[in-house]
């Protein structure tokens, strides 16, 4: 049977995979397995559970809370919330778990649970299996005042906002900024706190439709803020997705800056200023060796993990470093989040612009990307990929043929049904013929 629990969470299509009567049966049993674990301590345990603006969010979070009630939860609903500030708030308040409802990147019909323990960070997978492996058991049920209660959340923005606000270190005044914020979460937080600090900013994707939720708009489709950047003359713009747990970029002449150039400002930033513990940068496979190559002409070395940025907060931990992310825009920067924050990095990268009077693509350019071509394999069986020998074979062809000039990524994706088949080379026609040939022989010999 296929694990539950995906890179990020449980998800798929709301109403199909992931249904009411699932979201209250893993609502119950994260609270017993929390609880097992102590992270409740000897009170009744209190959740904070949010979402992003998808339709389907209204009924998995009304299923959700119930669970949690059922098994003796206190809950505080935020109602729509990025996923970072439910994890600053989860943080803040000392609470003993997070829900969040929310597909991130992925289109208004799909919607997924995230959980957040105490402190405000994602589960590790033995926790997750844990969880998962408790589904539908017999348990006894608390009755009268020991079931939990359901209330909403009173100022969960403003909290979210004033943090943000308060992790800065000057105004951004005299920067104009278009803010993308995917018809999603992002559409009540990121402007008003662009705003607040100083930023003059223009809004795109901020539709309260949440059917259009990452529909032609966001991180993943930066088209429109290319656009609307060159129409405004603004200096730079930022993308959220749906949940606003990654940013990306684009210059004055809308030209993209990703999330590895991101976090080799942000790093360099910090090493500046003496904040970049053991001289770390932690990100994962999928980063381009450009950034690599970047990072250790000024001294700062990489940390690789596996993708996902609960896997790089993971490493981060276990070092005590300061800042890692994705290539995708996840970005966790250490003194202020427990988790990616595309609000937080869209403030930080625009205020590293205003320290030092340069403009974006001036700072980007500290690092040259290697070509680099990713492809999804549709319609394949995504066990079998890494173990086919032809599929393998393939793959150590293609890495005889770049050399040390070049590199192969084969994955799974651990949050839709498709193989990553990822190459760089020195050139983008080397780098595309590779993908697509390997691609190709995926599709062959492990297509469904």
């Amino acid at each position: 049977m296929a694990r539950l629990f995906g890179t990020d969470g449980v998800r798929g299509r709301a109403n199909a995979d992931i249904t009411a009567e699932l979201a209250v049966e893993l609502s119950v049993s994260a609270a017993h397995v929390l609880g097992t674990l102590g992270a409740f301590g000897g009170t009744k345990p209190r959740a904070i559970v949010a979402r992003d603006t998808r339709p389907s969010g209204d009924f998995l979070t009304a299923a959700v809370c119930a669970g949690l009630a059922s098994a003796g939860v206190d809950v505080l609903d935020a109602e729509v919330l990025p996923t970072p500030g439910l994890a600053y708030l989860v943080q803040s308040t000392g609470a003993d778990l997070g829900v969040m409802i929310s597909a991130s990147h992925n289109p208004a019909p799909d919607n997924g649970i995230k959980f957040f323990a105490r402190g405000g960070t994602k589960l590790p997978d033995e926790v997750e299996d844990a969880i998962e492996a408790r589904l539908g058991e017999e348990w006894d049920r608390p009755e009268g005042t020991a079931v939990g209660t359901i209330r909403r959340y009173e100022g969960a923005i403003d909290a979210y906002v004033e943090h943000l606000a308060g992790t800065l270190d000057r105004s951004l005044e005299g920067i104009t900024v278009v803010a993308d914020c995917a018809n999603g979460a992002a559409a009540l937080t990121g402007p008003a706190v662009l705003r607040r600090a100083g930023a003059t900013v223009h809004v795109i994707g901020d539709l309260s439709d949440g059917g259009l939720i990452n529909d032609g708009v966001g991180s993943t489709h930066l088209g429109p803020l290319q656009e609307a950047v060159r129409e405004h003359g603004a200096d730079i713009g930022v993308a959220f997705d749906g949940d606003a747990d990654r940013c990306l970029a684009v210059d004055a002449d809308g030209e993209i800056i990703d999330g590895d150039q991101i976090m080799a400002i942000l790093a360099l930033d910090l090493k500046e200023r003496g904040k970049l513990h053991d001289d770390t940068l932690v990100v994962t496979v999928m980063s381009n060796l450009g950034l690599k190559l970047a990072m250790r002409e000024h001294g700062i070395f990489l940390g690789q993990t596996n993708v996902g940025d609960r896997y790089v907060l993971e490493e981060m931990n276990l070092g005590g470093y300061s800042i890692g992310g994705e290539q995708s825009g996840h970005v966790i920067i250490a003194e202020h989040a427990t988790t990616g924050d595309g609000e937080l990095t869209a403030l930080h990268l625009i205020q590293r612009m205003a320290e030092t009077g340069r403009t974006a693509r001036e700072l980007a350019d500290v690092m040259t990307r290697m070509p680099q071509a990713l492809i999804n394999v549709k319609n394949v069986d995504k066990a079998r990929a890494t173990i086919d020998r032809g599929v393998l074979d393939a793959v150590e062809q293609a890495e005889q043929e770049l050399g040390e000039t070049g590199r192969v990524l084969l994955r799974p994706s651990g949050t839709e049904p498709v193989v990553r088949v990822m190459v760089e080379a020195p050139t983008d026609e080397q780098a595309t013929e590779v993908a697509e040939r390997l691609a190709a022989i995926v599709s062959e010999r492990v297509g469904l």
